[in-house]
C-alpha cells in the first residue's frame, strides 16, 4: 500500500527534471495555517530547500514554526528531566517498580526529546529527511492551465464532500487501489490527477514466524519512480476548517519480485512520456487512462529490510 515512500523533496531538482514551476503562494498558504494549532508534517528535506533560497516569506513562516516548536520541546525537555530527577531520587531510597518505570519512560522522553531539538537545528540531511508518511505534505506535480505546477498536498486523501472526520475513519485513503478506480475513486480519476516523484517505498511484510517487518523497495536502474496519483481540493462547508488539498498513490497487482519478498500491492510507475497524458486527463477516455497504466515501467524492485 506503500504506507511510506523517499520521495524528491528538492524543488529546484523537481523544478530542473521536470520543467514543473513552484506554486510559492500554495506553499506560503501550507505553513500559514491560520487557526492550526499543529505544525503540518512535511519532509526536512522539503523545508530546509526552502529555508536555502525559498521566497522571503516563506522562510519567515518556516523560521516562526521552528521558534514556537524549539520553545514547547525544551519546555517538555525541562519537564520531562525533572520528572527523572524525581524517580531517581526515589530509586536512591528505596528502588521499585513503580519508581523504576517513571525513570524509563522519562529517560525515552527526554532522549526523544533531545533528538526532536537537534533536527531542528541540523542543516545537514539524512536519509530520512525526505520520507512521507500518510498524513504529511509532499511536493506534488499537477496540471494547471497547461503546464506542470509543483503544489503541497497531505498524503492520505480526503475526497470532496466527506466530513473532515474521514480522516479517522478512513485511515487507509493514501492507496488508491486500480481496480477501485471506477468505483470509490471515480469522482478523480480521469479529473484530478497528479505524480509523485520517489526514489524508494515501504511496506509492511510478515515474516514466516507472523512478525511485522518494514521492506525498502527501489528500481534497480536508480532511476526515480513517477508514482501516479489522484488527488482531492475539499472545502469545509462551515468555513471553520482550513481547506484541503490531499492525494493517494494509486497501487496495482505486485510486481513480481516485491510478490515473492510477500507484499500484494505495487505502485504504478508511469513512463516519462506519458506523463502530460496522464496530467491532463480526458474524463470521457478512461480507457485511454488504463492503457497508460498496462504501458507502466517495470523496474526490478530491489528491496532490502528497513534500518
Amino acid at each position: 500500500m506503500c504506507y511510506s515512500a523517499k520521495i524528491e523533496a528538492d524543488y529546484r531538482k523537481l523544478q530542473r527534471d521536470h520543467g514543473a514551476a513552484m506554486d510559492f503562494d500554495a506553499f506560503r498558504r501550507l505553513w500559514l495555517r491560520e487557526g492550526e494549532p499543529k505544525r503540518p508534517r512535511a519532509p526536512k528535506a522539503l523545508e530546509d530547500a526552502l529555508r536555502a533560497d525559498g521566497p522571503q516569506a516563506i522562510r519567515d513562516l518556516l523560521g516562526a514554526w521552528d521558534s514556537e516548536q524549539r520553545q514547547q520541546w525544551e519546555a517538555a525537555l525541562f519537564v520531562q528531566r525533572k520528572r527523572l530527577a524525581d524517580a531517581q531520587r526515589r530509586m536512591a531510597h528505596k528502588r521499585t517498580q513503580a519508581a523504576s518505570n517513571e525513570a524509563r519512560i522519562a529517560g525515552s522522553k527526554v532522549d526523544q526529546l533531545l533528538g526532536w531539538l537537534s533536527d531542528l537545528s541540523r542543516r545537514e540531511l539524512m536519509d530520512r529527511d525526505a520520507r512521507i508518511y500518510p498524513g504529511s505534505y509532499a511536493p506534488l506535480i499537477v496540471s494547471e492551465g497547461g503546464r506542470r505546477v509543483i503544489k503541497p498536498m497531505r498524503y492520505q486523501c480526503r475526497p470532496a464532500g466527506k466530513p473532515a472526520t474521514y480522516d479517522r475513519q478512513y485511515p487507509g485513503t493514501y492507496n488508491a487501489r486500480r481496480d477501485n478506480l471506477h468505483g470509490f475513486w471515480r469522482a478523480q480519476f480521469g479529473v484530478t490527477h497528479g505524480v509523485l516523484v520517489a526514489q524508494r517505498f515501504y511496506e509492511n511484510v510478515r515474516t514466516p514466524d507472523g512478525q511485522n517487518q518494514i521492506l525498502e523497495f527501489a528500481p534497480r536502474s536508480g532511476e526515480p519512480m513517477l508514482i501516479a496519483c489522484l488527488w482531492s481540493a475539499w472545502h469545509d462547508p462551515t468555513g471553520k476548517l482550513p481547506d484541503l488539498c490531499s492525494f493517494a498513490a494509486i497501487t496495482d497487482e505486485p510486481e513480481p519480485e516485491v510478490a515473492a519478498a510477500g507484499h500484494d500491492r505495487t505502485i504504478i510507475n508511469l513512463k516519462p512520456e506519458h506523463l502530460d497524458a496522464w496530467l491532463s486527463p480526458n474524463p470521457s477516455q478512461l480507457v485511454t487512462l488504463q492503457a497508460l497504466f498496462d504501458d507502466k515501467r517495470h523496474p526490478y524492485y530491489e528491496h532490502r529490510i528497513a534500518a
